[in-house]
């Protein structure tokens, strides 16, 4: 099957002054502010094999962090 043949050429009833100055990526940046893409460094990147590893770790890291915030507010300790 062959592929059709492509024209650089705007249809007659369309102008490219009616379309402005073309700016490259001039979206990127909300894409990266929207993003919650996070690149692990190679060694850290080994120790978890997916997202659901990491996802898993981190969870439990959030769940000791936590506890250990309650025994020291429960043992008379100060935060802060």
């Amino acid at each position: 099957m062959k592929k059709a043949e492509s024209v650089d050429e705007l249809r007659p009833e369309y102008k490219r002054s009616d379309f402005g100055e073309i700016v490259r990526g001039k979206y990127a940046h909300r894409i990266k502010e929207e993003s919650n893409v996070v690149l692990l460094e190679p060694d850290v990147a080994q120790a978890f094999p997916n997202d659901e590893a990491v996802n898993k770790a981190l969870r439990y890291l959030l769940e000791l962090a936590q506890s250990s915030v309650r025994l020291k507010k429960y043992s008379g300790g100060t935060i802060g």
